[in-house]
């Protein structure tokens, strides 16, 4: 449904309970595309999202499609899954089957590329965690502060660090280069921690972070962090260190 969706609210609020909120507020395809022009995406189609206050807009960028939701004020957008409480379910206004967080549980390790990982903790270790993150995603800033952690409690454990630049953050996938190129924990630190650094040069690290989408995007994986476990598990969103411990472990 590419268009506008709503009309404006009558007295300016952006709460209309009990309502149809598309007699309230409205959001074009013209307006999302310019809300949006910072992502390089384009606009496919635009619904009310399955939670009050929020349009959900279908959009694409090269071969990569995804969903992300503008708020009734568009001063705020935000990217991943919306479950609902009860059953876990994960819900989308855009298509009746729920979104990968449901549909995918299993990836062998064996195919995930990890010549191109960032590795943290033991590089030998026979134990891998796998974890596709992404440098300006808030969660995976919260979650890469637990692997830290990690490192520290579980010295016998791999971490293989997939950068997986997602397309609302603009400035993620040059920091992903060069991350991949240099393979330097204290950058990979730095650029977690919301620090500025270096541009990759030219095509630097270029084809290792197209390499890793691709596979992320084969497979399924929409957000971030995904993490992999040992057994082909995935788990979604931030744990702490020592409940990453047990997981890995298989407890």
């Amino acid at each position: 449904m590419v268009g506008s969706v709503s009309a404006k609210s009558p007295n300016g609020r952006d709460a209309c309970v009990g309502q149809d909120c598309t007699k309230c507020h409205t959001l074009s395809s013209k307006e999302a595309g310019e809300l949006l022009r910072p992502l390089n995406v384009t606009i496919q189609s635009i619904k009310p999202a399955p939670v009050l206050g929020m349009f959900e807009v279908l959009a694409y960028r090269a071969d990569q499609q995804g969903v992300i939701y503008v708020d009734f004020a568009k001063k705020h957008i935000m990217q991943g899954v919306v479950v609902k409480i009860a059953g876990m379910e994960a819900i989308t206004a855009h298509t009746k089957e729920p979104p990968q967080l449901e549909k995918v549980s299993v990836i062998d390790p064996k195919k995930v590329p990890l010549q191109h990982s960032v590795v943290m903790g033991s590089p030998n270790a026979a134990k891998k965690l796998i974890v596709f993150t992404d440098p300006d995603c808030p969660y995976c800033r919260t979650l890469h502060a637990e692997l830290i952690k990690l490192e520290k409690i579980a010295p016998d454990v791999a971490i293989h660090i997939m950068l997986y630049p997602l397309p609302m953050h603009p400035q993620a996938y040059d920091k992903a280069r060069l991350l991949v190129a240099r393979k330097d924990k204290q950058l990979l630190n730095q650029a977690f921690e919301g620090k500025d650094i270096p541009r990759p040069m030219v095509d630097e690290g270029k084809a290792a972070i197209d390499a890793i989408q691709g596979f992320a995007q084969k497979h399924g994986l929409t957000g971030t962090p995904t993490l992999v476990m040992p057994d082909g598990k995935l788990v979604v969103g931030v744990r702490d260190a020592e409940s990453l411990k047990k997981l890995v472990a298989g407890q």
